[in-house]
């Protein structure tokens, strides 16, 4: 179920448990109060809590990961 204040973006890269792990641990460091969901099978990343799209990319990226928006529709 997607929420109001979230963001989702997808990650290619994203694909095992310690990934999605890393990812995890860096969005909440960089945005305390987010929640985070990661899935590498689906490849999606779910934030709570934020509707900074950008400082998601950033973190993310910074972790070093590849995020796209999902593809709509």
């Amino acid at each position: 179920m997607l929420h109001p204040n979230a963001v989702t973006l997808k990650v290619e890269d994203m694909t095992c448990g310690h990934c999605a792990s890393t990812i995890i641990n860096a969005v909440e460091a960089g945005l305390p109060g987010a929640k985070v969901q990661a899935d590498p099978a689906t490849k999606l990343v779910s934030i709570q809590n934020t509707l900074d799209l950008a400082k998601v990319e950033s973190l993310i990226t910074a972790a070093g990961y590849t995020p796209t928006p999902p593809a709509l529709g």
